[in-house]
Parts: C-alpha cells; structure tokens; sequence
C-alpha cells in the first residue's frame, strides 16, 4: 500500500510537470539494512522515509534519489552537515544547502514539495525587500527550524 494516497500522487504529478524547471537530487542518508542490532546505531523511521522518497521520485523524472549510508560515507555526511539521520539533502539550481532531518511527514511534506519546486528553480518566492536584506549578510547563515509531530 502506497504511501502517498493516489489522489495526491495524481496532484503532484501535475505540480511537478507545471513548476519543475531542472533536475533536483534527493540525497538520502540512511542505514543499510542489516540483521544485528548495533546500539546506537538504529534508525526507526530510515525504511518508512526510504519508501516516502521512492514513491515522490517516481511522480516525476526531473526527481532522482541518490540513496547513502550514513555508516559507511560518515566523512561525506560529515562535509554534508548530516549528523544524524535519516536526512535528506536537495541539491539543483540552489545556492545554499536544504536539508532534512527525519521523516517529511504531515507539514513537512508540504514544505518538501515547495522546496523541491524551489530548488528546482533556483529561486524562492521570497520579497524583493527581503532578497535586499539578505544579499547585505556578511556572514553565512544557518538556520534550522525544530517541528514536534503531534
């Protein structure tokens, strides 16, 4: 059974056909699959996000999912700014980094699918007032924004 309802994926089908411009790279780190348990070293929600990408990729062909294992490319996590997982990375016509830490679920998804769209572009829907203000940063900026599922 899908993870994304049929209606839905119908809908975005057509968003991404409308307002992907380029091809966006979903990099996903993960765990690889094993039969032990290595404390520390679990992820309960890495197959259930794993799924959840696979099923958005495959609604459009301008989506590619580049799967990592977080335990063995520790140091390509690491120059990613991934610490922890399961996290995603886009990458296209961005100029900064997005990146997700757990599952895009419930409000997340959407704010998933505007940055696809985004990234995509290159571009954001942001105010000409604010691009001012922050093209006149003089140092980078990390933000990171916390949700709690209810």
């Amino acid at each position: 059974m899908p993870i994304i309802p049929q209606d839905d994926q119908e809908y975005l089908r057509n968003l991404f056909d409308e307002k992907l411009e380029h091809g966006v790279t979903l990099r996903f780190y993960t765990m690889g699959v094993s039969p032990l348990s290595v404390p520390g070293q679990d992820c309960e929600t890495c197959s259930d996000t794993h799924e959840l990408l696979n099923e958005l990729v495959g609604l459009s062909d301008k989506l590619t999912l580049d799967v990592r294992d977080f335990y063995v490319e520790r140091v390509a996590a690491a120059e990613a700014g991934i610490d922890e997982i399961p996290a995603i990375v886009l990458e296209g016509q961005n100029k900064g980094s997005v990146r997700f830490i757990g599952v895009p679920a419930g409000y997340e998804f959407a704010t998933l699918i505007e940055d696809l769209v985004d990234v995509s572009r290159g571009t954001t829907g942001l105010a000409a007032h604010s691009r001012e203000v922050l093209a006149g940063l003089k140092d980078p900026v990390h933000i990171k924004v916390f949700v709690t599922p209810t």
